[in-house]
């Protein structure tokens, strides 16, 4: 399988999960951090289930499921075609079964409204347009801030969800009751976990999980810290013990213990 879309000089080949996963990437593009990783770690699937990831991009999060959870069936739908065909071949290269559509969230592909899922992931962009400078790749600009209302992005997951499956949203802390007010319309048994850079401060990032017809108590869990210390170190990330497991060794990232 070829990448078409992108030259070979415009790539690079990175390797996640400690080179479990081997994810090809745009050199000068959006480039995939730990935020795809972290949300993969936390999606309870079953072997033989099927995953859906909106915004997939180069498909790092489906991949690196994947990886962990073999024998799920993986889908993701991407706007920019680049990225989307980038998906596909990430997705083949590192032995998955799986289909990755190009289209807009907004107005997703007639094959993707005709099937329903286990699970449904997303990592949607982090900032409203009008609050921000733009970057100087298009392709970047999107993936941070895309045009779409957060609550489209809510409403096409859990449209899609089978009876009883979970949706689950990575997402910047301030956005969180934007995010919680459009999920509370549409799943229940909603469970947060923020995630804190440090001791003693404040959540930069925070997971947000529902289920479709589900009627548990809202669950507020304890923020995990990711990294030790109180300050950034400049030689190696300093990762907790349970997010270096999580990003060098493919561990699952329960939303408690």
């Amino acid at each position: 399988m070829k990448v078409e879309t992108f030259e070979t000089d415009e790539l690079t080949q990175d390797d996640f999960l400690g080179g479990k996963v081997q994810l090809r990437q745009p050199r000068g593009g959006y480039r995939a951090g730990v935020d795809p990783v972290l949300l993969a770690a936390t999606v309870e699937a079953e072997a033989g289930q099927t995953v859906l990831e909106l915004g997939c991009g180069a498909a790092p999060a489906l991949c690196c499921l994947g990886v962990r959870i073999p024998g799920l069936y993986l889908y993701g739908l991407e706007l920019q075609p680049g990225y989307a065909e980038l998906g596909q071949y990430n997705l083949h290269q590192n032995g998955q079964k799986g289909t990755i559509w190009q289209g807009d969230v907004s107005s997703p592909p007639a094959d993707m409204k005709a099937m329903n899922f286990h699970h449904v992931i997303a990592n949607p962009p982090y900032f409203k347009q009008e609050k921000r400078i733009s970057a100087w790749d298009g392709g970047r600009e999107i993936a941070l801030a895309g045009q779409t209302a957060l609550e489209t992005w809510v409403e096409t997951a859990t449209k899609r969800l089978r009876p009883r499956g979970y949706v689950t949203f990575i997402q910047r802390a301030e956005r969180l009751p934007e995010l919680m007010s459009a999920m509370q319309k549409r799943v229940g048994s909603l469970e947060l976990l923020p995630l804190l850079p440090r001791v003693g401060r404040p959540p930069r990032l925070i997971l947000l999980r529902g289920r479709k017809d589900g009627r548990a108590d809202f669950k507020f869990h304890p923020p995990q810290i990711m990294h030790v210390g109180p300050v950034h170190v400049e030689q190696g990330k300093s990762y907790t013990s349970r997010f270096e497991k999580v990003l060098s060794t493919g561990a699952s990232l329960p939303f408690s213990d």
